[in-house]
């Protein structure tokens, strides 16, 4: 290995932190022995500052209606090839009570942008999930600080709102309905509400730098999130970013690449292994956990609707029979010498947040 990559990873295992030209740098390095150092390295502060459990968050995903038209997403309000769905409380509870009698300590409900949903019908079913004795995590997007106000005392406890990219002008082409300052006041009032708080990337966009991704990771460090999802970007065919396609390869060592220096820069906040990584490559998620990734997000959506929650196309175990992804996920967390979490996995960061 190169001197240089050799200072600058004794430098980041030494104080946790690099510069942003220095970050970008190992991300442009195509370096096997380099990349083989820094993901060891994330793996040893995964350990360090997480442990070897892995925590289980079981995904609903209710409804793929979205007022919003990102130009990657295939749930885009201008995509007239899906089929459109909604699940009614009653369903949703439903397949939380489920998902509690197997174990699931975390239930995250998902959603495109969907007004349908008032604050008062979510609360009510937040109120209903909550007496099962779980944790309530939301993705439901940009919404008024009063709704937000509503689903915290209701007892959600934690609110997953990416970025996607933290450069201004990357967001507005990527983003053309919504409003980069908008967006991260919202993660800020998330986390005075008293929310456990996510944000996330998306890596190997149309027109993204490494020096994008790089102060993506640094932003991630500096607003000291509690979860950050970071996933490679799968082109969707009814979408207008659907014909740019990149190096498998490529993006796959780049999106590891960033989730293992998120983990060295961010120390404790919880990292999934992300689908779209186990969509991208055979055995993603592994790999992803192999570099300092500590979640995993069994997919609960109900059969009837889970191949119409496309937001990329060719999504892993979309037809698997219902609670499958469970023990599946728990045979691949010990045959890496990892445990699975028996506690919902609140945040380790050092707040004074009470937990209901």
């Amino acid at each position: 290995m190169l001197s240089k990559w050799k200072n600058l990873l004794e430098k980041l295992s030494a104080i946790e932190d690099l510069e942003e030209e220095e970050i970008a740098e190992i991300l442009d390095a195509q370096d096997p022995e380099l990349e083989k150092e820094l993901f060891q390295l994330a793996d040893q502060k995964r350990k360090k500052y997480v442990g070897d459990e892995v925590h289980l968050r079981g995904l609903i995903e209710f409804s793929n209606f979205c007022r919003k038209n990102c130009l990657y997403c295939g749930l885009r309000k201008d995509n007239k090839t899906l089929k459109r769905f909604r699940m009614s409380p009653e369903e949703i509870f439903s397949v939380a009570e489920r998902a509690h009698r197997l174990g699931i300590q975390t239930i995250v409900l998902q959603s495109g942008e969907d007004l349908h949903y008032d604050a008062k019908t979510l609360a009510e079913l937040i109120w209903k999930i909550k007496k099962l004795g779980v944790a309530v995590t939301l993705s439901v997007g940009e919404r008024e600080e009063e709704e937000y106000i509503i689903w915290r005392e209701a007892g959600a406890d934690r609110f997953l709102l990416k970025q996607e990219t933290f450069d201004r002008e990357l967001f507005s082409k990527l983003h053309p309905d919504d409003d980069f300052d908008q967006r991260l006041r919202c993660q800020q009032k998330l986390m005075e509400i008293g929310f456990q708080t996510g944000s996330g990337n998306i890596v190997g966009l149309p027109w993204q730098t490494t020096k994008h991704l790089a102060h993506d990771i640094k932003m991630f460090q500096k607003m000291d999130f509690d979860m950050i999802g970071i996933g490679p970007f799968i082109p969707h065919p009814s979408t207008p970013l659907g014909q740019h396609h990149t190096d498998t390869q490529l993006k796959l060592k780049l999106t590891l690449k960033t989730v293992a220096l998120t983990r060295i820069l961010t120390k404790n906040a919880h990292i999934p292994a992300t689908t779209a990584l186990g969509t991208l490559v055979a055995g993603g998620r592994e790999l992803a956990l192999r570099c300092g990734a500590n979640v995993l997000m069994p997919n609960l959506t109900p059969l009837a609707y889970r191949s119409s929650y496309e937001i990329y196309p060719g999504k892993i175990c979309i037809q698997e029979n219902w609670g499958a992804c469970i023990p599946c996920m728990k045979k691949m967390v010990e045959k890496m010498g990892r445990k699975v979490a028996t506690n919902p996995g609140h945040s380790l960061k050092n707040r004074s947040r009470v937990h209901s």
